[in-house]
């Protein structure tokens, strides 16, 4: 009998690995129904949906490796970050979806979001004061206008799957939807610098560079307290805060 692995879990949602097959938990459908569309719109490799009963969604694995982990040297190929970066650029030039996905915040709300959450980041001592003063200042970047691409919403490099340098599969679409292109660039290669250079190249098109460490700074900020209070380490090697602290 097939081993049964928990891949992720928290108070939201958990995924299951069982042999082949992941099973999603998630208790908001609305996500689940996000997944499903975005992953039957896009033009780059995704998983194949088994099947789907309420509240669980089934899918096969896709083939190879994770491009990386958070915290954790990428074992990826240049080649392979490239052809990540020539993938996103793929997906951001497709037909916009219907709806917004979390790439497609408004910049009054998502400012609002970011001040009041630099706010209780340091009235509550989590993050000292004068690290969350500069890194608010270089999210500065990220709040500008953007036009509306096709955007996975959550592209962390756990969810880029490589074989021998080229994309087997992007996985996890519950974010997807019309949103800031550079907010995908920016989650790929949140705490993997070394490798903007190499999706840059791939995705082909001029970057803003200051946004992206914009996004950086904005998405590290904004995830912290989240992640301590689901049970994850913001603050182990290479993770949230010391992507931070680089911005000093």
């Amino acid at each position: 009998m097939d081993e049964v692995k928990v891949v992720v879990a928290h108070s939201e949602r958990a995924t299951l690995r069982v042999g082949d097959v992941f099973l999603k938990v998630d208790a908001d459908q609305a996500r689940i129904d996000v997944e499903v569309e975005a992953m039957g719109l896009v033009p780059v490799p995704t998983p194949e949906v088994l099947w789907r009963k309420p509240p669980v969604l089934a899918i096969a694995a896709v083939p190879g490796t994770a491009l990386g982990r958070l915290g954790e040297p990428s074992t990826a190929s240049p080649a392979a970050w490239a052809a990540a970066g020539a993938a996103v650029r793929k997906l951001h030039d497709a037909p916009l979806p219907p709806r917004p996905g979390r790439a497609g915040r408004g910049l009054d709300e998502l400012t609002a979001e970011l001040d009041a959450e630099c706010e209780l980041l340091v009235a509550n001592g989590v993050l000292p004061a004068d690290l969350v003063t500069r890194n608010r200042q270089v999210a500065e970047a990220a709040l500008r206008p953007w036009t509306p691409a096709f955007t996975h919403g959550d592209l962390q490099i756990v969810h880029v799957f490589v074989d021998r340098d080229e994309i087997t599969g992007i996985i996890d679409w519950s974010e997807a939807g019309q949103g800031d292109a550079l907010y995908d660039l920016a989650t790929l290669t949140l705490g993997h610098e070394e490798h903007l250079g190499d999706v840059v190249a791939g995705y082909g098109a001029d970057i803003d560079l200051d946004v992206i460490r914009g996004w950086w700074s904005l998405r590290s900020l904004l995830g912290v307290r989240w992640l301590v209070e689901h049970g994850f380490d913001p603050t182990a090697p290479g993770c949230e805060v010391d992507v931070l602290r680089s911005r000093m």
